[in-house]
């Protein structure tokens, strides 16, 4: 059987869509689409149920998925031992990552490694959860959890510590809080529960008390933005916060501490690129962690 046929087919299942998945392999739509006929045609088996929103997997569909990415991780380690003799790493390495950090330390902290690796194409996506590992739709990423399953190889990268903040415009109308108690009679800016990814994201109860929040944001960007705005007094991680001055540190004896984890797939932790951007990543951070707890 030809190879390619169950390469769409990984993509296809994982993306969900053919148009997606079209776009990953960067091929026609109609090209995936025929390539999967012609496969469900030669296993006599119908690999996908297609519905207008996307497809979904059928019970010989996912049997056939455990047989195939067995298969890719085979060529994956085949690959990974090949890659010692390249001379320049090449080729693009997806990392999903917190949107706070992504935006905040990792997009400035690649221009050394562009440099050196010029060839590699970095894509930061907002994936902060192992999932998307799982399915290989990043190659590394970036948690605030350790896993607890899962084949992955996973290492702490730092703590980080967080802090209440509010600007002078803000302080001018409403006053400083003394007190968590007085956080009640302040405007905060939180989380958006229902979008909480993540248990470590609770850091709102740790700092507010029960004091209820009036404004909440999906991401870490839009919190910090908020609380420039001077929309309220808000969370923010330390090492985001000094990047402005406008921001100034409230009830400091508050503060919560949370931890970034680096995770990859046992089968991608040889290749070439995704070895040299994971290493890459851990000096990095232990080069920068004190600036990601505030002491």
């Amino acid at each position: 059987m030809d190879w390619s046929n169950f390469r769409i087919f990984l993509a296809v299942a994982r993306a969900g869509q053919f148009v997606a998945a079209a776009k990953q392999l960067k091929i026609d739509h109609a090209t995936v689409g025929r390539r999967i006929t012609a496969l469900e045609r030669s296993l006599n088996a119908r690999l996908f149920e297609r519905r207008t929103t996307g497809v979904s997997l059928t019970a010989a569909g996912t049997k056939l998925l455990a047989s195939a990415e067995r298969v890719e991780s085979e060529l994956l380690q085949v690959q990974a031992e090949l890659t010692d003799t390249d001379i320049e790493l090449s080729g693009t390495v997806r990392i999903g990552a917190p949107d706070g950090l992504s935006t905040y330390y990792l997009a400035r902290s690649f221009r050394s490694f562009a440099k050196r690796y010029p060839a590699i194409t970095i894509q930061l996506v907002p994936m902060p959860q192992a999932i998307p590992l799982a399915k290989r739709e990043v190659d590394i990423v970036i948690v605030l959890e350790k896993p607890e399953a899962g084949r992955f190889i996973t290492r702490k990268l730092t703590d980080y510590s967080l802090g209440l903040y509010g600007v002078e415009s803000y302080f001018a109308d409403h006053g400083r809080p003394a007190s968590v108690e007085a956080l009640h009679e302040h405007r905060l800016v939180g989380y958006v529960e229902d979008y909480a990814y993540s248990s470590a994201l609770n850091y709102v109860r740790d700092l507010y008390g029960d004091a209820p929040t009036a404004f909440e944001c999906a991401s870490a960007v839009g919190q910090l933005e908020a609380i420039r705005a001077g929309i309220g007094l808000g969370v923010a991680h330390d090492y985001i916060a000094r990047q402005y001055h406008d921001l100034q540190r409230v009830l400091p004896e508050r503060r919560a501490t949370r931890s970034y984890w680096i995770v990859v797939h046992e089968d991608l932790r040889d290749l070439g690129r995704i070895r040299a951007v994971y290493e890459h990543l851990v000096d990095s951070i232990q080069e920068d962690r004190g600036m990601f707890v505030r002491t």
